[in-house]
Order: structure tokens, then sequence, then C-alpha cells
């Protein structure tokens, strides 16, 4: 059976601890503006009554590390998307670097001169506050008082106007969503993979397909 894995998106509680950080290299040169601060956090339950281990965070960074920060593809967006893939024309910072310090993993990215990305650095010239909030996938472990998060998936670290705003609404919509692995290695939406089933019917035995594919669509909530 497919592991069903939810969309969640989280802001550390140590929201205002961001700072912005402009670098020349010489004075003919375009400044780059950077943003640093704490991008995620282990162990702590966080505001959406969530807790991710120590152990699962630091597996998935790792991953995080090596497969995108390291070769330059750790592109965030502006803004929570109701998907678990990065869009590039809505790319705004890139990654450089996530480093452990206790529970707590500090980022940094670089500000993109991309559209979404001159629209970052208006807003913080203009003296609006700005954070990160991740964006991943994975499984919730009931518990009495929290959820345990399991099998982690770092999907991309977002640029949020406000870190501090409440995410329930946001968790409500991409929470009633879920995902599942798809042969190719890919995660895709479980009503995406329904419809994909049935783009192309059989000429025989329409009925038994049918039904077939609407049982396995349902067997997934």
């Amino acid at each position: 059976m497919a592991l069903k894995l939810n969309l969640l998106v989280e802001n550390p509680a140590l929201e205002d601890q961001f700072e912005y950080v402009v670098e020349e290299s010489n004075r003919n040169a375009p400044s780059t503006l950077f943003i640093k601060g704490p991008y995620m956090m282990a162990e702590g339950v966080n505001k959406n009554k969530r807790m991710y281990p120590l152990d699962e965070l630091r597996r998935e960074v790792q991953r995080y590390n090596e497969e995108f920060i390291t070769t330059g593809r750790a592109m965030g967006e502006l803004n929570h998307p109701a998907s678990a893939d990065v869009d590039l024309e809505r790319a705004c910072h890139l990654v450089t670097e996530m480093k452990e310090d206790g529970n707590v993993f500090y980022g940094k990215s670089k500000v993109l001169t991309t559209p979404c990305g001159m629209i970052v650095r208006s807003l913080i010239n203009d003296g609006v506050k700005v954070g990160m909030s991740s964006r991943a996938l994975g499984t919730l472990e009931e518990g009495a008082s929290h959820n345990v998060v399991r099998n982690l998936k770092l999907v991309a670290v977002d640029c949020v106007a406000d870190p501090s705003f409440p995410k329930a609404f946001v968790n409500g919509i991409l929470e009633s969503k879920q995902w599942v692995l798809a042969e190719n290695g890919k995660y895709e939406e479980t009503y995406d993979k329904f419809r994909t089933s049935i783009s192309s019917l059989p000429r025989k035995d329409v009925d038994a397909f049918l039904r077939q594919q609407i049982l396995k669509f349902i067997s997934n909530f």
C-alpha cells in the first residue's frame, strides 16, 4: 500500500531572529542581499501541535544539503503554494547553507534577482519583516497532546512576509490533500494520480477498469 503523505508548513518559534545582510564585492558590482535565521526546529512542540524528532530532521536536512543546497537547486518561493513542487517562476531565494545548532537548524539564503526576488528585496528595503517557513511532506503520528512527524521529505523553504501569522487556514488547505510516491520516484497528489489513471480508458472491460481505479483512489483516504 502506498505511503500517504501530508503537506506540512512550519515556522520555527525563533521567528524574530531573522537578519538581512547586504554584501558588496566592489562599488561597481550590484549588491547581494542575504536572509539568515532559524529555518527549522526539532523536538519542541510547535504552534501547530506538531513535533519533529531531531534524528528525523537531521537526516532530512542532510539529504537536502547534499541533493539541493550543494548543487545550487535549493530554491524557495514567495509564500507557500498548495503544491509539493517548486515553481521556478515564483522562486525568490536560494538557500546557500543550513547548519544544525542544538535542536535548531539555521539557514542562509541569497535573494534572487527574479521578479519575486525583487519583491522580497523591496519589502525588506521598505521595512517589512520577512522570514522563512518550511514546506515538507510527512506522516503524522497522533498523540494525546501533539502529533509526531515521521517519513519527512523537505520540499522547500519558502519566504513569507509574516512568519508569526497563524497558519490554521493554510494548513487546512494543504493538509486536506495527500501525496503518494510514484513509480518514477516523484511525489504526486492522490487526485492527480487517479485522474491520470482514467485519462486513457481501455476499449474493453471499461466498467471493471473504472471500478478498480475508483476503489484504488478511495483506499488512499
